[in-house]
């Protein structure tokens, strides 16, 4: 059942001193931004009007969610940090002397609600802005960046190594319950972990000889690997004919380990067969390569940085103004080409202001001349993209004027706001595992960057 307010304050809160009574200048205007009906719409899908376990208060919710990402704090240590600062409660809306809300209850709604409801609270918090008429339009920029997925550095050993052990842990669960006790398993953690640590050893000796034996270990973990799978699938099969002959009275956790099961003895075959691929010498598609057993979302992608020539995650666009608002913002699987992604940008900021962009400008990987004709076609009056590849004479004379250069100049600023984004808003590495959970977690860090841009500029 929803809440969106909380409960009356308590006589505490009437008995305390006045010193006590004010917030901070920074939480002082986004209780205040915050403190909007409109905020609540987007949850209401989620939850029925009356039926259930009361919610946590959205207005609670938001609050401590902008705790979190403002001060980069996992759920566990925001509880703690809220129930121990009376100012801190105060912004969120706890009566002294209630509890605070539980980590887990935060994550429950946080993944409950996802995408969508993110997505509502952007639009209204930008539509908020624009009826306030500090919303910007007159330069856009935009640039992309990866989105690190919650993964270890990914080798197709250590996936193998993993899965099978994880398939191992799930089937002695399955059988503990009861299910697909005469199915014949062998646990093969200590074989599969033991030839994963040989290949690091051999990779030392940095020799042609130990270079055979590395691709002779991958082959043998490849086929220990299809080996379990199969042992696996069979286990499943069998668990499935069991649950149908006793009904109801398995637990729920049973049914989803039986099917977590199958799940990860796919995932598993999917990389020995990346394996065997390797040593044939064939590089497996990055569009479809499994980096991750519990983000199967996650891709490689390369975006040229020196440090980190390949990262595992997603791509993300990001579009601001003059007053580093993020007017929009996506999030991609893989690494899909820049210059398709803008103009739909460009379409949904206009939408959200009632304007086209006076002038956009993006980097070389924007610079064609189909996506400059679309956007002159939505009205927007400067478009600055330098171009791909060796441009003509006409073309160099055109990117050499002063106005062109003084818009790619100030397009680097967009980097800076990456940085911001990821620095203080969560961008780095997304905490939630799918496609789906990494547009909720950028969602977060967009709103809350965003409630303080604009709560700057409505003071």
């Amino acid at each position: 059942m929803l809440r969106t307010v909380n409960a009356q304050p308590t006589l505490w809160d009437a008995i305390l001193p006045e010193a006590l009574l004010g917030l901070p200048a920074e939480l002082e205007a986004v209780d205040a931004l915050l403190d909007d009906a409109v905020f609540f719409e987007p949850f209401r899908a989620h939850f029925h009007a009356t039926l259930g376990r009361p919610s946590v208060p959205i207005e609670t919710y938001l609050r401590l969610m902008f705790l979190k990402y403002r001060y980069r704090l996992g759920f566990e240590p925001l509880c703690r940090e809220v129930a121990d600062s009376i100012s801190w409660q105060r912004f969120c809306r706890i009566p002294l002397g209630t509890s605070t809300p539980h980590p887990t209850t935060l994550m429950k709604i946080t993944t409950r609600c996802g995408a969508n409801a993110v997505e509502g609270l952007n639009e209204a918090l930008l539509a908020k802005a624009a009826a306030a008429k500090v919303l910007k339009t007159n330069r856009v920029r935009a640039d992309t960046t990866v989105v690190e997925a919650n993964v270890a550095y990914p080798t197709d050993s250590g996936l193998m190594a993993k899965g099978v052990a994880k398939m191992a842990t799930t089937i002695r669960q399955i059988k503990n319950a009861g299910l697909a006790t005469g199915t014949k398993t062998r646990d093969r953690t200590r074989t599969v972990r033991s030839r994963a640590r040989s290949i690091a050893a051999n990779l030392r000796r940095r020799s042609d000889q130990a270079k055979d034996e590395v691709r002779a270990i991958n082959a043998d973990l490849a086929k220990v690997a299809d080996e379990a799978v199969a042992e696996a699938l069979a286990v499943v099969r069998n668990a499935r004919r069991a649950l149908r002959r006793v009904g109801v009275s398995v637990s729920g956790r049973t049914r989803a380990a039986v099917e977590q099961l199958q799940v990860t003895a796919e995932r598993v075959a999917r990389v020995a067969e990346q394996t065997r691929q390797r040593l044939a010498g064939v590089t497996p598609d990055g569009a479809t390569r499994v980096v991750s057993l519990h983000d199967p979302d996650a891709r490689p992608i390369a975006k040229g940085r020196l440090g980190k020539p390949v990262e595992f995650g997603y791509k993300a666009q990001v579009v601001d103004n003059e007053d580093g608002v993020v007017l929009d913002h996506n999030v991609e699987v893989g690494n899909p080409p820049d210059a398709p992604m803008l103009v739909p940008a460009v379409e949904r900021i206009t939408r959200r202001s009632g304007k086209p962009p006076r002038a956009v400008t993006a980097d070389r990987g924007y610079g064609e001349a189909a996506v400059e004709r679309q956007l002159e076609s939505l009205g927007v009056g400067t478009v600055v993209l330098p171009t791909k590849g060796k441009p003509s004479a006409t073309r160099r004379a055109h990117e050499r004027r002063r106005s062109f250069q003084r818009l790619v100049k100030w397009r680097t600023g967009s980097e800076g706001r990456i940085s911001c984004l990821k620095r203080d808003f969560g961008w780095a590495r997304t905490r939630i595992d799918g496609l789906h959970g990494a547009q909720t977690w950028c969602g977060h860090g967009v709103f809350n960057h965003n409630l303080v841009k604009i709560a700057g500029l409505i003071g």
